[in-house]
């Protein structure tokens, strides 16, 4: 709602909301409860993502950038303020600029050595496989069917419509009249 919409339970549920996050943020960590393995998530981490989920990350955005929600700017920012707080500004420095030169270097040169694998793998697969396909699908020998005579049936299909094979084959039915018919 707009802030003209708003009616003073509004405007307390969203100050209540706020709050809650910040005090939720504000939980100092407990390193004897956290005894997870190196690498894994913090409590504080898993919170932040929760929020992320959430969407209320976008919502903080949009207060913190919404000209008339400025009433909220304090405690936006010190939202935001715990959010970084586990964060040292040598570590976000470097998360802006990416991976250090000589591991993207590494990273580079690993994925064009799997593009050229990937490459040769596929030329190999062309050279293999004829570039025209042959329409003659085989001819085929039914042994214990008979055709016309003593002959068994040569069947020049794949094998595949084998199953649905009969002697009415590629002939038409012949119609009935409509006054003969049952």
């Amino acid at each position: 709602q707009d802030w003209e919409q708003r009616q003073e339970e509004d405007t307390l549920l969203i100050e209540r909301i706020l709050l809650l996050v910040r005090n939720v943020l504000h939980v100092p960590p407990d390193p004897t409860e956290e005894q997870g393995v190196d690498g894994d998530a913090s409590v504080h981490d898993r919170v932040l993502w929760a929020l992320h989920i959430s969407g209320m990350d976008d919502l903080l955005k949009f207060l913190a950038s919404a000209q008339v929600e400025q009433q909220w700017a304090l405690h936006v920012l010190e939202i935001i303020s715990l959010m970084f707080r586990e964060q040292s500004p040598e570590e976000l420095a470097a998360l802006g600029q990416g991976t250090g030169g000589a591991e993207h270097g590494k990273d580079t040169q690993e994925l064009e050595t799997l593009r050229q694998r990937e490459l040769a793998e596929k030329r190999a697969r062309a050279l293999q496989r004829p570039t025209r396909h042959s329409r003659f699908g085989g001819s085929y020998v039914l042994q214990g069917l008979k055709s016309i005579g003593d002959r068994d049936v040569v069947f020049h299909k794949g094998l595949h419509n084998l199953k649905s094979y009969s002697h009415d084959l590629g002939k038409e039915p012949q119609r009935v009249p409509r006054r003969r018919q049952a």
